[in-house]
This record gives C-alpha cells, structure tokens and sequence, in this order.
C-alpha cells in the first residue's frame, strides 16, 4: 500500500512537470493540489503543507477564487493533523469565506465539518457541535451521503468527549450504516474504532473489543497507518480495563511505534499517558512518571488543552502513590484549571457542561482527597465544594442576575464563608470516594468539625438499593414504569389498589432505615445542634429519604453551599407571596400506545387533593382537560405556590399532563404532554415553594452535578423550595398525607416544620406507619413559610 500511494506522489509529479512545460498555470495549480493531497495520503504532512501552499500562491495570482478556497480549505489538514489547531482555523474560516462568496454550499458544508473537527481538539465542544450540525445539514441539502454520515460519526465524537456515550453511540450507528450504503470503507472502520470507545467508556469491554477488531481489520485493508495505530491504543485500553496490563502495554507500544512512524503528534501522546497509566497499574511508579511527562511536553507543546489536562492529572496520580503530596496537588490543580476553562467555554449548554463535569469528576476527587492527606481540612473542603453542581450554580446566578464573572472570582473559602452567614443553623457536607464517606460540619461563627466514615461490606449504590428493597417500595398508581413516551408499545399503567390499609409493618421494615442512619447520620450525631439541618449530599446518597432519618431534626438538602447561597441570598421582594397553581388528575385518556390502549388511569384522590388545597387558598385548580402542558407552564410563572399531583416518570421525575392537542383525532406525542425538565428551565419562576405530589419527582440521574430530574429542573428555575417524592407514592395514601401538611402550613409553620408533623403523625398511625407511606417526602432548597388568605 505504502508502494501505491509513492506511486501516487510519482504520478502527480509527472502531472505538474507537464503542466509546467506547456506553461499551463491553471494546470500547474491544480498538480500542486493533488501532489499535496498525495503527500498527505503518505503522510508527509510538511510536503503537504508546500505543495498546497504553491497551489495557493498560483491560484490567487490567476484569481481562481474557488480553487483558492479549496486550498484554504485543504492546507488546514495538515495543520490539523500536525495538531497546529489555531492555525487550521485560519485555514478553514478563510475557506468557509470564500465558499460563501462563491456560492458553494458542499464547501462551506466542508469548512463547517472541519472547523468543528479543529474546535473539539481544542476542547471546545458547543462550537465544535454547532458547526457540526450546519455541516450536517449542508449534507442532507446537497445530497452529500457520505459527508453527512461522517458528520454523524463527528457528531458522536463531541458528545463521547462530553461523557454522553449514548448519544455518541446514536450517532455513530447512524455513520455506520451510511458508510456501508455508499461503500466508504475508511468510513465504516471509524464507525467501528468510535462504537468501540463509547462501549468501552460504558463498561462494555467485549463489546469494544469486537468492535475494535473490527476498525483494525479495515485499517490494515486500506493501508491506514495512523488509524491502525489508534486501534492498537483503544485495544490497550480494553485490556487494561480487563486488568490485562501486559497485553495492554503491547498494543500501547506497538501504538507509539506507529504514531511516530507517520509524525502522529497527538497520537504519540495519547500513547504515552496509556503507557504511564498501565505501568501505575503494575506499580512501577517512576516508569509510569516518565511517560506522563513525555505526554505532558507532546500536549504543550501542540496546544492540545484538554488532553494536557488528562496529562497533568495522570502525573499528579503518580505522583500521590509515591508518597509526594505536594507535587501531587501542584499537578491535580493545573489539571482542574484546564477542565474547568474547557467547561466554561461550553457556556450555557447545561447538559454539556453536565456530561463533561462528570467525565472528569475523579480530578475533582483527587485533589480534595490529597488536601486531606496533607492535614488541609478546610481547604478540601473548598476545593469539593468548587467541583459540586457547577452547572446548577451557574443556572442560578443567571435566574437570580448575578454577575457570573465577579461570582466565580470569589476564592472558594469567600463563597463558603457567605454561605456560613446564611446557614439558618448547621449543615454537612458530604463527599464519597470509593466506600469512604467524608463529612464536614459546619455552623455559624464555629470551627468547621471533620469526619470519615467507611461503607462496611459494599458501597453507597448497594447500600441504597438494600435499603429501598427492606422498605418495600415499589410502583405505585402515581407513576409510570418506564417512560412516558406514548409510542411505545410496552407501556402499560400500573394498575393496583388506590389504597392499601391497615399495613403493619413487620420489625424489619421499621429498623431498616437503621442501616442508613448508621452511615450518614450516626458518625456526626455528637457534632450537631439544635432542630434543623441542612445536608450538601454526593452520589447515591443524593437519593436517600434524610427527612426520615431523624425524629428530632428537620432535614432538607441543597446540591451545593454555592447553590443554597445564590437562592437564600436572593431579594426579598424576588419570590412571590401570593397566588397558586393547583394542578392534579389531568385527562389522559387520549394518550394510547399503538395498540390504541390507554396507557395512564385517572387519579382521582389527586383531584380531591388539589380542590382540597384550593378550598384553603380560596383558589381554583386546575383538573382534567384543563391541566393541559401548556396551561401549566403559562400559569406556573408568577404565582407563590406551585402543586402537581398527577403520574410521574420513574427515571426523571418528569410529569404527564393533559395533551395540547387542537383536533380530537390527533394522537398525542410526548412533547404535547410531557412536562419535561427541559420546558421547566426555559422559564423563569418566582415560586416559594413547588410541591411535586408525584411518583418519583425526586429521582433522576445522579451525575456530579447531583440527580439529573425534574426536581433540580424547578430549583434551577427559580423555585426557592421543592417538595418531592423519593419513590412510588399511593394516591389516597398521598391526598391524606398532603392534607396533614398543608394544615401545618396553614397554622403558619415552615415547609420543613409542616413535613415533619405530617410524617410524624403517619409514623405514629396504625394504618400509615409503613415506612413506604411517610418516608419518601424529602424538601430540597430553601425552609420557606407561606401567606395564607384568611379563612
């Protein structure tokens, strides 16, 4: 193959010699294109480089303007490969200008793919996706198929940088199956390598491999040296993930040796930091060093910033295993610098920045964990706290109209000083790494407390899942199983009793909230005072019922201290104090599935619970085919208090309203009815307190931001306070609890207070003592009292 593509370079000097002797420029132009092209298929990047620039030089001079833009456009290849990306910029802006000129649309479709390509190098993945979508659209419009199933492939590349492997995998099935139609074979081999790398990034090992094996095959086929070489890194990778160190370092070894072969710089140091990783693994640490820092100097010194970051981190991991605390933290912090300016480039993509945080979450860890090694309590604690619910904090002070800039200036011991002010009485941080939970305690002009604590026999997600399973929690009729999408057919209602009296809970399911108090209350019990507390949870533990810990203290929970400061900080005069939305039992007998089944039943306690609350507010609810999506979030924006009882999504918390639909015959979509966390954070709420009587309207996705669902949705909104449910809830049981505590607000006590006597007196029942029926009401955000009208 190598002999073919020196053939190729012989033919197309041939070419311009001809050219030239018949004294032909506009032929001697385009033979200094092709023998760039040529070069670049050897590769010989700095011939290239030469050939395209003479091209260039005699274009301009015959004023070819659409030949100088494809030079342009060509010329950032190189660049783009030698890792040079400002400079491939230049190129590509330059060859989307002219292309523009010209009229050429397959052009300025190219320009848009490539400067995408250039602005994800860069680590800057909302440009790089924004243009990768006006190349793909460019593609469609031209009829480019080839072009537009590499867009998809490049589209999945952004989002597989950004954590969101589902969606990379989306994509590139799509590249996949448009590669074989059209017969690109180069295509259908990176269609595998990046199937292979989101499957690995999942935990699928086999699957990456086959799919690795798959992207070598083709590569050796066509010749692609520098595409054989990354497939051996991504195999190393799959095997060091299988805890094959040795056979990891083989592929590794056999990546670098091709990566230099053909002046693969980025490729060279990819291979490096796998080396290091793979040695640390054997536990030869100073080997592991050494190719780190080969990696380090390769990414300086081409500009590669997120990759330098990876590099930085990997050196300070060696770095903390050898006992050298204070390198270790010099390299973590540079290695969060650069993860946190690529973030902030993503500006206001909240799930961009939410994918990408938690991608990277273990450099977060890493250094308030060594700033614990080295006595520095308070500083980890800054330093956990800057990484927590970054994407939230910013969503707040845009709702609130802070400015982000002066905001984010503050040192971290700045924010948690404002925060400390603001505390109503104590709060605790909690930090998971591993099976290890640390806490910080913290009080009002008191000395911050510092605990830890270890998960015996298991971790946080087995210890949650013991304990919701030794409570008994299941589907109740507030909730739908899988999703709320009405085209599919697997969709079915659960269909259970409105109500289940007369439990009686055996012992075990009292004592097992037990297990958890032990974990996360007990250790800090002798530390805390008073009645209220405020808990900052991570991971799993952002799913735990902690208003049912405790008898005695009020809890409630905030995704950060730099969150709760935004909206305890916020005016007075923000929030409302008047006016409702009541909203429960929406219509939902046109939502079928496709065998034209109704996949939700109606609610009546819901119905009852709402006209309840309305008799106290002296305000008209919103039922039936009145509660339809779009009502709601018209009604929802100025009022004080917001309450939903209706079905809820078990994954997202996401709510099933009355469809907006204008002709009887239509059959609803998802987006006609799904209240969906998404159409909550486009508006703005001046809500004091949001009451999601819902099955799971607490639950979510927990990332490093928090839970991913429709409860952060509303606080993100700006809702000061969210009541939510942690699992399925009854529908009588729910209309009775929430009757207890709307009495309680009514007589004028606080959220947090009316929960606790509602549960109290469900705890103290004999019909409603189960801990399933109390227990998974949970308030997060601000402790707020509202104004009742006289009766």
């Amino acid at each position: 193959m190598v002999d073919r593509k020196l053939e190729a370079v012989e033919q197309r000097m041939l070419e311009l010699a001809i050219a030239i002797s018949v004294g032909d420029r506009y032929r001697e132009g385009r033979a200094h294109f092709h023998l760039g092209g040529a070069y670049l298929n050897l590769p010989d990047y700095q011939q290239a480089i030469k050939s395209y620039a003479q091209a260039l030089h005699i274009f301009i001079e015959i004023g070819c303007r659409a030949e100088e833009g494809s030079t342009y456009g060509n010329l950032g290849i190189p660049y783009l490969r030698l890792a040079n990306f400002k400079q491939a910029i230049e190129y590509y802006e330059k060859h989307l200008s002219i292309a523009k000129e010209v009229g050429n649309r397959a052009g300025e479709g190219s320009a848009y793919g490539n400067l995408g390509i250039a602005y994800r190098n860069l680590g800057n993945f909302k440009e790089a996706i924004e243009y990768y979508e006006k190349d793909l659209s460019i593609a469609k419009e031209v009829g480019d198929r080839a072009g537009e199933g590499s867009t998809y492939g490049n589209l999945g590349n952004a989002y597989c940088n950004l954590g969101n492997f589902k969606q990379a995998i989306e994509y590139y099935e799509k590249h996949l199956s448009i590669a074989k139609e059209v017969g690109n074979w180069d295509g259908e081999g990176s269609a595998y390598g990046n199937l292979g790398i989101a499957y690995r990034n999942l935990g699928n090992f086999k699957e990456a491999i086959k799919y690795y094996e798959k992207r070598l095959s083709i590569a050796k086929k066509v010749g692609n040296r520098a595409a054989e070489g990354s497939t051996y890194g991504n195999l190393g990778n799959a095997y060091l993930s299988l805890g094959n160190f040795k056979q990891a370092i083989e592929y590794y070894e056999k990546h670098l040796s091709i990566a230099k072969e053909v002046g693969d710089r980025n490729g060279e140091g990819s291979a490096y930091v796998n080396l290091g990783n793979a040695y640390c693994n054997l536990g030869y640490f100073k080997e592991a060093m050494e190719y780190h820092e080969h990696s380090l100097s390769i990414f300086k010194e081409i500009g590669d910033f997120l990759r330098e970051g990876i590099a930085w981190y990997s050196l300070g991991h060696d770095h903390e295993l050898l006992g050298s605390l204070s390198n270790a933290l010099s390299c973590y912090r540079s290695s969060i610098k650069h993860f946190d300016e690529t973030r902030h480039n993503l500006k206001s993509e909240d799930e961009l920045k939410v994918t990408f945080r938690d991608s990277y979450r273990v450099a977060y860890t890493a250094l308030w964990r060594t700033l614990l090694k080295n006595g520095e309590i308070e500083e980890a604690l800054y330093a956990a706290e800057k990484g927590r619910a970054q994407a939230s904090s910013d969503i707040l002070q845009d709702q609130y109209g802070i400015d982000s800039q002066s905001f984010s200036a503050l040192a971290p011991n700045q924010t948690l000083i404002a925060a400390l002010e603001l505390l109503p009485s104590q709060a605790v941080f909690v930090a998971l790494d591993e099976n290890k939970i640390t806490f910080w305690v913290l009080r009002k002009d008191s000395k911050i407390s510092f605990r830890q604590n270890e998960i015996a026999n298991g971790s946080a997600d087995l210890l949650m899942e013991t304990i919701l399973k030794g409570i008994g929690v299941g589907d109740g009729v507030r909730c739908e199983n899988r999703s709320l999408d009405p085209l599919r057919d697997d969709l079915s209602c659960s269909k259970k009793p409105i109500s289940e009296k007369a439990v009686v809970p055996s012992s075990s399911s009292v004592d097992s909230l037990q297990p958890l108090y032990d974990v996360l209350l007990g250790p800090i019990a002798d530390l805390l005072q008073g009645n209220e507390l405020i808990v900052v949870p991570d991971g799993p533990f952002c799913l735990a019922p902690y208003s049912a810990l405790s008898e005695s203290i009020r809890i409630r929970t905030v995704p950060s201290l730099t969150a709760f400061n935004v909206i305890v900080g916020a005016p007075e005069d923000f929030h409302s104090k008047t006016g409702a939305l009541l909203v429960g039992d929406p219509w939902l007998k046109e939502v079928i599935n496709k065998k034209g089944e109704p996949i939700f039943e109606q609610l009546p306690c819901a119905k009852q619970e709402v006209e309840m609350i309305g008799q106290l507010l002296q305000t008209t609810p919103l039922t039936g085919k009145s509660a339809t999506k779009a009502e709601v979030l018209k009604s929802m924006r100025s009022v004080a208090l917001v309450h939903i009882a209706a079905h809820g999504c078990q994954k997202t918390g996401e709510i099933a309203l009355a469809p907006n639909i204008e002709r009887k015959s239509q059959i609803p979509k998802g987006e006609d009815f799904i209240l969906k966390m998404s159409d909550v954070q486009t508006i703005s709420l001046r809500a004091r307190l949001v009451v999601l009587s819902c099955c799971h309207s607490g639950r979510g996705e927990v990332k490093s931001e928090g839970v991913m669902g429709i409860a952060r949705a509303f606080l993100c909104a700006g809702a000061r306070s969210v009541l939510v449910s942690l699992w399925a809830i009854d529908d009588e049981v729910t209309l009775l609890f929430m009757r207890s505590f709307y009495q309680h607000l009514v007589d004028g006590k606080s959220a947090s207070a009316a929960l606790q006597q509602a549960m109290k007196s469900f705890r103290e029942s004999k019909q409603y003592c189960s801990i399933k029926h109390w227990a998974p009401f949970l308030l997060v955000g601000d402790d707020v009292t509202l104004e009742f009208p006289k009766k």
